[in-house]
């Protein structure tokens, strides 16, 4: 770590943090735009229902089956370098996506989108995670990093609506292209090549990762379109499994893995990340069924619904920016605890909701609570998923923690879609009441799935007295 800080100075540690923190930008709020623009891009381009699926699905797949690879890279070639490959073809796609005129054309485009996230995404943490160091200095910059990602997917849910409603939904695709050039240059400028580590690529386990990935995260997002016992669900699935044991075992062997096992070594981290994994689950649902309530029951526009979940992501980003301080106060494990608790009360309060519910007492209240104590576990969790990672290891950690993100978020929407649709209505309900139950009912299977995380936490991330007197080392994972 040393000599990479060493690369790095401190004078440019500034520019460094925010360079990366708009690039992370950049990509969550692209994403968000897509989510409230796409009933304009049916419109536009002439989509069939299942068609507009894949404007999200193919950049899903992408962008989760080659984050182990793209992260890998960034060890072996240089961080600098792999970040700015994976912000050029990010920009160049989003330049695509703007002028696309038909749907296959936007669809590839997307899935080139989803590659150059892949390559950035892993980036941008592992430059954090070696440029600045463990403890409170790191916590401060992963804490910024959170509050980022929390505040412009909000940003991008308004954006997405108010430029699809009173500009095109192009118009977000085209302001990417000036600020990934400038990125570009700002990287050139500011931020010093880390030292690539000697090694090769492990194509086997390279080929084996991205296949199985992709067939895992495919059949998750076809149960969530279709069924779980559906063909297309169990087949992709079966394989996707079977890839990823063929992959551990090929890794065992590997001189030089592309994802190290020893990785899974710590208990802490792979804590962390597996709660991850429910977590994103459940605020993929609190994202996916809180904008249906707000628009299908309450008769909501796409832009005043984006407006209505600006208060719960202000609330997720001051409660980001918070966590380290209240780390020096009370400790990892309490701020964490504390975290995941505030955002499962949330969610089992939004369970509640009912065709009659006001918004203020029955959506927005909960809305915040949830985003109150999402910032600060994701920064937590985040923090957790990377400590105590050897400098040469920091870019596969970063991946695995972009690919437990991805599989939560595709995975918890595909367990919550299952349990809306079996929900069956009081008999006599209307349309409208209908569809308040079915969405409580998901609501409260999301909060079964913070509560499960939290149950993760408990057990394998909190700190006890034993932990602490066998890792009291400078590489304490919660020093």
């Amino acid at each position: 770590m040393h000599t990479e800080k060493r690369r790095t100075g401190p004078s440019h540690r500034g520019a460094l943090l925010a360079i990366v923190l708009v690039s992370y930008a950049m990509i969550v709020i692209d994403n968000s735009i897509v989510i409230t623009g796409l009933p304009a891009i049916r419109a536009g381009l002439g989509f069939s229902p299942v068609g507009l699926s894949w404007v999200q699905n193919a950049y899903a797949l992408a962008f989760g089956g080659l984050m182990l690879l793209g992260a890998r890279a960034g060890d072996l070639l240089g961080r600098r370098r792999i970040f700015v490959i994976g912000l050029g073809i990010f920009t160049l796609a989003s330049l695509a996506i703007g002028l696309a005129m038909t749907p296959t054309w936007l669809i590839v485009s997307r899935a080139v989108q989803g590659a150059g996230a892949a390559i950035l995404a892993p980036s941008t943490l592992a430059l954090l995670s070696t440029s600045f160091a463990e403890g409170a200095e790191r916590n401060r910059a992963l804490g910024w990093y959170g509050a980022v990602g929390g505040i412009t997917a909000s940003i991008g849910l308004v954006v997405g609506g108010v430029v699809a409603d009173l500009v095109s939904w192009r118009a977000g695709f085209f302001i990417n292209v000036p600020i990934g050039a400038l990125l570009v240059w700002g990287t050139q400028r500011y931020i010093a090549e880390t030292t690539p580590q000697p090694g090769r690529f492990d194509i086997a386990g390279a080929v084996l990762s991205t296949c199985g990935v992709v067939a895992l995260v495919y059949g998750l997002v076809h149960a969530a379109e279709e069924s779980w016992l559906h063909r297309g669900t169990a087949l992709p699935l079966g394989s996707g499994i079977l890839l990823l044991a063929l992959f551990v075992m090929v890794e065992r062997r590997a001189e030089q893995p592309i994802l190290p096992l020893r990785l899974f070594t710590n208990r802490q981290r792979s804590g962390a990340n597996a709660a991850r994994v429910l977590f994103i689950g459940a605020c993929m649902g609190f994202f996916f069924y809180a904008t249906q309530y707000l628009q299908g029951v309450l008769g909501m526009r796409a832009m005043w619904a984006g407006v209505a979940f600006f208060p719960s992501m202000l609330v997720n980003f001051l409660g980001a920016l918070a966590a380290p301080r209240l780390v020096k106060r009370f400790g990892n494990s309490a701020v964490l605890v504390g975290a995941m608790s505030t955002s499962l009360l949330g969610m089992a309060w939004l369970g509640q909701v009912h065709a009659g519910s006001s918004f203020l007492w029955g959506v927005a209240l909960p809305m915040l609570w949830v985003g109150a104590g999402m910032g600060a576990s994701l920064s937590m969790l985040t923090i957790a998923g990377v400590a105590g990672v050897k400098p040469q290891d920091a870019g596969s950690a970063s991946g695995l923690v972009g690919v437990a993100h991805q599989l939560g978020g595709a995975l918890g929407l595909a367990l919550l879609v299952v349990v809306f649709a079996s929900v069956t209505a009081p008999e006599g309900a209307s349309s409208s009441a209908e569809l308040a139950h079915r969405i409580g009912m998901a609501l409260t299977a999301g909060a079964v799935l913070l509560a499960l995380a939290l149950l993760l936490v408990a057990v394998f991330v909190v700190r006890r007295p034993a932990d602490a007197r066998r890792d009291a080392t400078p590489s304490d994972p919660t020093s």
